[in-house]
């Protein structure tokens, strides 16, 4: 059966609840709906506000929603984002179902965010794929062998189209219902091992003023300090204000952030710092955001003071959490050692999937 495409650029609503949000809307269930399908997951939920939110500041990403309808239903999108400090490369989620495949809409998609990358001047595309916990079928692994996923429609679709699969994420989870006794025995050695030099130090946001500017410097160095295979990632450009900025943004959302991190005594610097956050109900899984050991920081345990710290510390803040879900590249090994040692399961995998238009 063929069908008449037609693509346009979605005009995001003052507000998640007005009466002009009904695409934002959809585009939020269809969001979840491809998540769930995916990865067969509930977790990676986004409520309409938290879209919107993040699509909505354009202060240091750039953001454009195009979609796909068939009659007036929105039956595919790509969220397409870039950086305006970093020149380098764009990032964008495709949506559609399965029962909405093959009829070309991918395929208008893909097409429109490479025109778009190219008008820019930019020279990388990266895009994710999410996938079930356990393969059933043939899979792909990256040039670094660290992990695989199983080969899937959109997969597919991205080698036939020059995508090359660049990293695999796991996606893991940890059960807040149990009992915290190991967790409190391994912060306890973790700050024993880090020694004097090292201090925790811990807030929920906005972070205070006068931990910004260290905050922002650890920020940056995700760009440099996480493992990213060969995908070209720009070294990001971070002062306090991008990050009020970015907390402005995950508080309209109707979410709240908790971050544990250890400043470096004889510096005066943050040398390790964890994320978690939660949405606006009680009982929304956590999401735990990033965790960095900065490169010369590393070798004092430092990883697992600040997990420790800030489960330890979130049961007082979000007791009703069933949940904690993270990501970790496969390369990861100290990080995941880390997760693993804590009680933290895989549950899915990401595949993180780049093209050069050089």
């Amino acid at each position: 059966m063929s069908i008449t495409l037609t693509i346009e650029q979605l005009v995001l609503p003052a507000s998640a609840d007005g009466t002009d949000a009904a695409d934002l809307r959809a585009l939020t269930e269809l969001n979840n709906a491809v998540c769930r399908e995916d990865a067969d997951l509930a977790d990676l939920d986004f409520t309409p506000a938290e879209m919107l939110s993040g699509l909505q500041d354009d202060a240091d990403r750039a953001h454009r929603v195009y979609v796909v309808r068939e009659g007036g239903r929105i039956a595919g999108a790509c969220v397409f984002n870039y950086a305006l400090a970093e020149p380098t490369a764009v990032d964008f989620d495709l949506m559609v179902l399965a029962a909405d495949r093959g009829h070309g809409i991918e395929d208008a998609l893909l097409a429109r965010a490479e025109e778009e990358t190219r008008a820019l001047g930019r020279t990388v595309m990266q895009a994710w794929t999410l996938h079930r916990g356990v393969a059933t079928g043939p899979t792909v692994a990256p040039a670094t062998d660290w992990g695989e996923v199983e080969r899937t429609a959109l997969s597919d679709q991205f080698l036939m189209n020059g995508f090359v699969l660049e990293q695999v994420e796991r996606n893991s989870a940890f059960d807040l219902g149990g009992p915290f006794d190991d967790v409190q025995r391994r912060f306890d050695a973790a700050v024993a091992a880090a020694g004097p030099d090292y201090r925790l130090v811990e807030w929920t946001i906005p972070t205070p003023a006068e931990l910004q500017d260290g905050y922002a410097w650890a920020l940056s160095r995700m760009s440099t300090d996480a493992p990213m295979g060969a995908l070209e990632i720009d070294e990001e450009k971070w002062d306090a204000g991008r990050v009020e900025r970015r907390e402005a943004r995950i508080l309209a959302g109707g979410q709240m952030m908790a971050v544990s991190a250890v400043l470096h005594e004889p510096t005066g610097r943050l040398a390790a710092f964890n994320e978690l956050v939660i949405g606006s109900e009680p009982d929304d899984v956590t999401h735990q955001y990033s965790t960095l050991v900065l490169k010369e920081h590393r070798g004092h345990r430092l990883g697992m003071l600040v997990k420790c710290a800030n489960i330890l510390r979130w049961r007082g803040i979000a007791p009703h959490s069933p949940k904690i879900s993270t990501f970790n590249a496969e390369e990861n090994r100290p990080m995941l050692d880390i997760n693993e040692a804590i009680g933290f399961v895989p549950v899915s995998y990401a595949g993180v999937w780049q093209k050069k238009l050089v």
